[in-house]
């Protein structure tokens, strides 16, 4: 039975209550949360890089990059090695080591590059994504669970790509992959103590996956 709760009240942002041990000395301080657009998947099903159409006058792993780093104390962008060179002026990278399958590749690069860092983590074929979910996401941030995730709201399982990964779940991450690397990132987290958000903007999390599903993006945000 899968061990997920269902998250149904924000708090106030960035606000967390720091355990205290008897002697009134602070014990635990939640990560620092880092930023990730992960743009180093290969795009086969929409013919072109997801992370350099544009949605919004710039190539959309530049836009979501920039959502991050208003949120996070550090954000990166994924990529390939080949894609490295080509990373935007200012911007920081991290190269994926190549040790796993799929987005696990670029989540645990991150997490191997900051092992202390929490990570949310978003996939670079988000066009509706925005500020105001990204803050929802984070004002019910649980770093006492492995993750904070978002209810897919068609699939009713947790999205690993909009997520807050804690270091903790990322080194369970680690135990997990040695023993199922065939899975994926949703399947460690349906089997994990996380916190699950209901996304007050459902269209945010729309994968823009195939050239239609781009054109019915560009439509849409056109209005």
């Amino acid at each position: 039975m899968t061990k997920l709760h269902l998250f149904h009240h924000q708090r106030s942002s960035g606000s967390f209550h720091i355990k205290k041990n008897s002697l009134n000395n602070v014990v635990q301080k939640p990560a620092l949360l880092y930023g990730l657009v992960l743009s180093g998947g290969k795009s086969e099903r929409m013919g072109k890089d997801k992370g350099l159409i544009k949605y919004h006058k710039v190539p959309q792993r530049e836009h979501l990059y920039r959502l991050l780093d208003q949120l996070c104390e550090m954000t990166f962008l994924s990529v390939r090695p080949s894609q490295y060179s080509n990373i935007p002026k200012g911007a920081r990278a991290i190269v994926d080591q190549n040790r796993y399958n799929g987005p696990f590749n670029g989540i645990m690069s991150a997490h191997n590059t900051h092992k202390n860092a929490a990570w949310l983590v978003l996939a670079c074929d988000l066009p509706f994504m925005d500020l105001a979910t990204l803050q929802q996401l984070i004002n019910a941030r649980d770093p006492k669970k492995s993750a904070t995730a978002f209810l897919g709201p068609k699939t009713e399982k947790p999205e690993p790509l909009a997520c807050i990964w804690e270091p903790g779940g990322l080194e369970k991450a680690v135990h997990f992959l040695k023993k199922a690397e065939q899975y994926g990132p949703r399947k460690f987290l349906m089997d994990s103590e996380i916190t699950l958000v209901t996304p007050k903007n459902e269209q945010a999390l729309f994968n823009a996956n195939t050239d239609l599903d781009y054109t019915y993006a560009k439509d849409m945000l056109r209005g």
